[in-house]
């Protein structure tokens, strides 16, 4: 007969509450979305994105594994290299290595080591209507053109708050402009809190803007394509810049979208990696990588696909990063077969 077993009355409770957690996010709390290039239903929600477990025995604590998870921006990453969080879990890699190297909107460069980095394609989308005659960025920069622009926030906050924000900002640095000098020139800014936001696809539809420049390009792509607009390339010296601070060229392929006539260079804007402080001690990022793999069938994904713990540390398309691995999650990977 088989010995029966069981967590302890703490790990029990605890355990129920993560799993109560999980579930709240598909209640009513959440509603649902349409990310019309995908024809699929997106879940949001307007739970919060900190988790926080501390498992305190009652006696000696010299052992004690204190761990805080946290989800988002810029911010958390400050949090994470100050030591008020164990885990970040961010979206795109290139925030993290805009950190890592002191080159983004953060004072300093950050301890950060990669635990592992889950697929989600995307890029920066920079996109014009046909009718604005427009065919670069440092023409818009040159011409002083009086854009109806939808992008995502664009408050001082934003900047820290929301990448995007940063990278837009970043991108219209390097071609010489910035959103301000777009209101300026007589130009009006859509300012939504997602690439899916409906205000921005009734916006395209109905002609109320003749740019979008964003990410989440899988939910707003194929609706610009239809109406009429393309995307600018973003090459040269505009490119070479922002390689400098940390960001990755990538491939608007012609395939993509239906109505594409050209591949289009642009930034990367891929991955959503879990991060951690350079001395996390390996002991605990390599639990972190087997609690990965011992829950894998239950993690989402955004590729639709099986989590693969192999692409987690590949490096790949969907899941970049130049960021090093921690040390313990390497030999995690190693120790297993994942990584050659």
């Amino acid at each position: 007969m088989a010995t029966k077993r069981r967590y302890n009355a703490a790990v029990q409770r605890v355990k129920g509450m993560l799993e109560l957690a999980s579930g709240l996010y598909e209640t009513s709390l959440s509603h649902q979305t349409r990310r019309a290039a995908e024809g699929v239903l997106q879940t949001d929600a307007r739970l919060g994105y900190y988790l926080r477990l501390s498992l305190l025995p009652r006696g000696n604590q010299d052992d004690c594994v204190a761990l805080s998870f946290a989800a988002d921006s810029f911010r958390e990453l400050k949090m994470l290299a100050d030591g008020k969080i164990s885990m970040a879990w961010i979206n795109p890699s290139a925030s993290v290595t805009l950190a890592y190297k002191g080159k983004g909107p953060l004072e300093g460069r950050m301890p950060l080591r990669t635990i592992a980095v889950f697929p989600s394609w995307d890029v920066m989308g920079f996109a014009v209507h046909e009718s604005t005659g427009i065919t670069s960025l440092r023409q818009i920069a040159k011409e002083r053109i009086p854009l109806r622009l939808s992008t995502g926030p664009t408050g001082k906050r934003s900047l820290v708050d929301t990448p995007v924000a940063y990278t837009v900002a970043s991108v219209l640095q390097a071609a010489g402009m910035s959103v301000a000098d777009i209101r300026e020139w007589g130009g009006s800014i859509q300012s939504v809190t997602r690439p899916s936001h409906p205000d921005r696809r009734a916006a395209i539809e109905n002609g109320a803007v003749n740019t979008v420049f964003d990410e989440g390009i899988k939910s707003w792509g194929q609706t610009a394509v239809d109406k009429g607009f393309r995307y600018l390339s973003i090459d040269g010296a505009v490119m070479r810049r922002l390689k400098a601070m940390g960001y990755r060229e990538a491939l608007l392929p012609r395939t993509h979208f239906k109505g594409m006539t050209e591949d289009v260079a642009t930034v990367d804007f891929s991955g959503w990696p879990m991060v951690v402080r350079k001395d996390m001690p390996d002991e605990v990022a390599y639990a972190l990588c087997e609690a990965l793999e011992l829950r894998r069938k239950t993690i989402p994904t955004d590729n639709f696909k099986p989590l693969s713990i192999a692409q987690l540390c590949a490096n790949d398309e969907e899941a970049p990063y130049d960021v090093p691995l921690h040390p313990g999650a390497a030999r995690f990977y190693r120790e297993r077969g994942y990584l050659g």
